[in-house]
């Protein structure tokens, strides 16, 4: 077995010997096949990098592509099935925003709501120290309205005006609240007499000139940025 191996041997060795200035042509069969085996690579390499690479790209590029555009057409089929529910929320955002809307008063009526703050107080017994309206806030769809307040009165009335507030036509919320037994300001309080210090607001819908005013500020931000 051993000798077999080694005449194997001396047999591949001897198709190797003395191949200079041989054409390929007239080499022994395993030489030959060995060089065509990698001219074949070679062309296989060289196929790859130089042609199929750009087209496997594309290839993957259409097949992400395929998905992209499969889940868009599921999204749209769902959107369809889902067509006249969507219409039926649409509607009734709709008029919760008509609703929100009709609780915020116009720029001509910011003084009568202010008034109606200050009879709110009045009306249950209670002395108004600070009633100051601050700067108005103006944003994109609506304004805000601070108002600085002071006010002393027992607990109870205090806590029915607070609910007054709330329940009034127009939209007032009371922030950064603060009770008080002895006056920050002013003389003492007489006994049972509480001091609530906060910051009312209400809110009010801009008037043709002040959204025209903060769609130029928007459209002049933005050109800003894009320079």
């Amino acid at each position: 077995m051993a000798t077999d191996l080694k005449q194997l041997d001396e047999v591949l060795k001897s198709q190797f010997r003395n191949l200079n200035g041989v054409h390929p042509g007239l080499w022994p069969i395993l030489p030959r096949v060995l060089l065509a085996l990698g001219v074949a690579a070679l062309a296989v390499a060289a196929g790859y990098f130089l042609y199929w690479e750009s087209q496997y790209e594309e290839l993957e590029a259409g097949a992400q592509k395929e998905q992209q555009l499969r889940d868009e057409y599921k999204l749209k089929i769902a959107q369809a099935v889902n067509l006249e529910e969507l219409k039926r929320q649409k509607e009734q955002v709709d008029k919760y925003v008509v609703q929100m809307e009709k609780q915020l008063p116009g720029k001509a009526e910011m003084a009568a709501l202010l008034s109606d703050i200050n009879n709110a107080g009045t009306g249950r017994g209670l002395t108004f120290e600070l009633f100051k309206p601050s700067r108005v806030d103006v944003r994109e769809y609506y304004a805000e309205q601070p108002i600085e307040l002071r006010v002393n009165g027992s607990y109870h009335d205090l806590g029915a005006f607070a609910g007054d507030l709330a329940g009034m036509a127009r939209i007032v919320t009371l922030n950064n609240l603060s009770l008080d037994t002895k006056p920050k300001e002013g003389k003492e309080l007489p006994a049972g007499v509480l001091q609530l210090n906060a910051i009312a607001k209400t809110f009010r819908y801009l008037d043709p000139e002040e959204v025209a005013e903060q769609r130029k500020a928007a459209n002049d931000k933005k050109k800003g940025a894009k320079q």
